[in-house]
């Protein structure tokens, strides 16, 4: 539900600007960024975005009847009938002005966002899952899906842009929600779409190789994840992954309360891996031992995380405990599929080099003693191109047998992604390695190869449903093509 209309004096408390042309009293109907949007009474953001940039569209927004226009540079032909609003950064300023427009929901929440490479979305979705098991009424900003309560909409983007956001958080408030839980990218932190929002906790899971195309420096990318501990109140907790190498840089110059989480040494919040199963992992989670339906030592993190951040929101650590070994995973990571004839799959979103070993290492640690590891993997299309070599090679010192095939090709051809990958792939793993563009073909050979206890790994796309193929997305799941070759073995 939108708001009312608004005194646009009202929407600029917070912003800072530099010149302001026009009667502040006026009133406003909608705030937008995009200039398609935009309808009579409206108030228009000119965004320089990554390829548009937002001042060449100010005209068009006031014959289409905008009234306020914020924006980085006066046009040089200025309308009488509108008010101009200068700032310095118009992306940080469309923040702070959909959060007052939506009358800042995030202060009305207990708001968490979580950030890292790997692991975003599980631990926001657990949290989410187990906040409701807890009895609490809660909402969820995901990869996979957006939550408002029990309702569930379809998420376009990891973080949604700062309208969106307010959107669905003033839904929350206005639905009873007392948690919200929110994925934090690295793009949304570098894009400012998280300003103006009152975070209480920031949760940092790890950081490794991913979008450089979008950042062209590691640096960079570690700056942008870093940025949002920058960012966090004094009165919220910024809670970080001590084993990751990066993992004290984020909280350098925070002046939010500070903790640690460790599986390997001594943290404010610790774990240990007792028992390992393909059904499961048995943890001693804070000292107690706890049953878990998780697998692999990167769900160990996840739970970590899930636990120590339930617990700084003020979540009984007796009922927490219970909770988490209530918890089940996360659509499309680290899915097991079994056949009639006792083959594995194992479906999931791993995309980044990190990822594919951490998946990998599991398996290999759960393989029966005369089983094979065979992976089906790919890179998407028109990003980080420098990691394709080295999900290849991961994948090689992993696997018996893998197929590189296509993943989401968006614009470039398959057969080009899968040449930089072969470019990973070392002289004594060629005999193992083949290539088949087609997913489907790729994934229904990796199945026939395989035996009764033998694991096939389908890596990259976990809960995608689509293949985006030259700007056309096509329906394509990789769990219903295994249960559909599996049927019909």
């Amino acid at each position: 539900m939108d708001s009312d209309m608004k005194k646009l004096k009202d929407l600029l408390v917070g912003v800072k600007i530099i010149n302001a042309i026009g009667d502040l009293d006026i009133e406003i109907e909608k705030v937008h960024f995009d200039s398609r949007k935009v309808c009579a009474g409206d108030l228009f953001v000119a965004q320089r975005g990554v390829s548009t940039d937002g001042h060449i569209f100010i005209a068009q927004v006031i014959e289409q009847g905008a009234v306020v226009i914020v924006c980085e540079e006066l046009p040089s032909n200025l309308s009488e009938a509108v008010v101009y609003i200068v700032v310095g950064d118009t992306s940080f300023a469309l923040g702070i002005i959909a959060s007052n427009y939506y009358d800042n929901p995030s202060r009305s929440l207990k708001f968490v966002g979580i950030t890292g490479t790997n692991g975003k979305t599980t631990t926001a979705t657990l949290l989410y899952d187990l906040a409701r098991l807890a009895g609490h009424k809660v909402g969820l900003l995901s990869t996979v899906c957006n939550y408002i309560g029990d309702e569930k909409i379809d998420a376009t983007h990891t973080t949604p842009d700062a309208v969106a956001i307010n959107q669905y958080m003033r839904r929350m408030v206005d639905v009873g929600c007392e948690f919200c839980f929110m994925e934090v990218s690295s793009h949304a932190i570098s894009q400012k779409r998280i300003a103006g929002l009152d975070f209480d906790g920031g949760i940092f899971s790890n950081i490794t190789h991913d979008h450089l195309d979008y950042h062209k420096t590691f640096r960079s990318y570690i700056e942008a994840k870093k940025g949002f501990f920058d960012y966090l109140p004094s009165h919220a907790f910024a809670l970080t992954n001590m084993d990751d190498k990066n993992g004290m840089l984020m909280l350098q110059n925070t002046v939010a309360r500070k903790y640690t989480y460790s599986c390997r040494s001594m943290a404010d919040l610790n774990c240990k891996i007792i028992e390992k199963r393909l059904d499961g992992t048995l943890l001693k989670l804070d000292g107690v031992e706890v049953w878990t339906k998780f697998t692999g030592d990167f769900n160990a993190y996840n739970i970590l995380a899930v636990y120590a951040s339930a617990c700084l929101l003020g979540l009984v650590k007796e009922d927490v405990l219970k909770h988490i070994s209530m918890l089940t995973p996360v659509t499309g990571r680290f899915e097991t599929i079994i056949s009639k004839t006792g083959v594995m799959a194992v479906v999931d979103y791993a995309h980044t080099p990190d990822a594919v070993e951490n998946v990998l290492s599991t398996i290999k640690g759960l393989l029966g003693k005369n089983n094979i590891v065979i992976t089906v993997v790919g890179a998407g299309g028109d990003r980080d191109k420098t990691k394709r070599p080295e999900m290849a090679n991961v994948a090689c010192r992993y696997s018996d047998k893998i197929i590189l095939t296509s993943d989401n090709p968006r614009s470039e051809e398959p057969e080009d992604i899968i040449r930089d990958m072969q470019a990973g792939v070392k002289d004594e793993y060629r005999d193992k390695v083949e290539s088949v563009t087609d997913r489907k073909e790729a994934i229904q050979k990796a199945l026939l190869m395989a035996k009764q206890g033998d694991i096939v790994l389908v890596a990259g796309k976990g809960h995608e449903n689509y293949q985006e193929i030259k700007g056309v997305k096509y329906h394509f799941d990789d769990r219903e093509v295994i249960r559909e070759l599996f049927a019909c073995s």
